[in-house]
């Protein structure tokens, strides 16, 4: 039986601005890194406040040459933030893209581009 969602792997195309972008602009923190210095490289993120969930940040083009048939596409993921106003605010004024908040039937939403423009989204919960 499943306990929880561990980690969310991420294929992006540079890794040190996507550790930039995820940590100086949203406040993530590195929780590892493992370098093997032949090209495997991940680095483990996840928010400051103790999640159980983490995100993985692989080097796309040496996961796709280790694994041709894996897919590498950006995974659709939904974080909640308990302010979705102030959270909104902070991205736009960090020059993040943004999208409008949104009234869905589930509760209140808005999308954000990372510097790679892969589209995640934020639900107020």
């Amino acid at each position: 039986m499943f306990s929880r969602v561990g980690q969310i792997m991420l294929y992006v195309n540079n890794q040190d601005e996507a550790v930039k972008f995820w940590t100086e602009k949203l406040g993530f923190a590195i929780i590892a890194e493992e370098n093997n210095n032949q090209g495997f490289r991940w680095i483990e993120i996840a928010p400051k406040n103790g999640v159980e969930t983490s995100i993985i940040l692989h080097n796309k083009e040496f996961v796709s040459k280790m694994s041709p048939d894996l897919n590498l596409a950006t995974p659709s993921l939904m974080f909640f933030s308990e302010n979705l106003e102030q959270l909104h605010n902070d991205l736009v004024n960090k020059n993040i893209t943004v999208g409008e908040i949104v009234n869905m039937p589930s509760g209140r939403v808005f999308n954000f581009a990372d510097n790679e423009e892969n589209y995640f989204a934020v639900m107020e919960k």
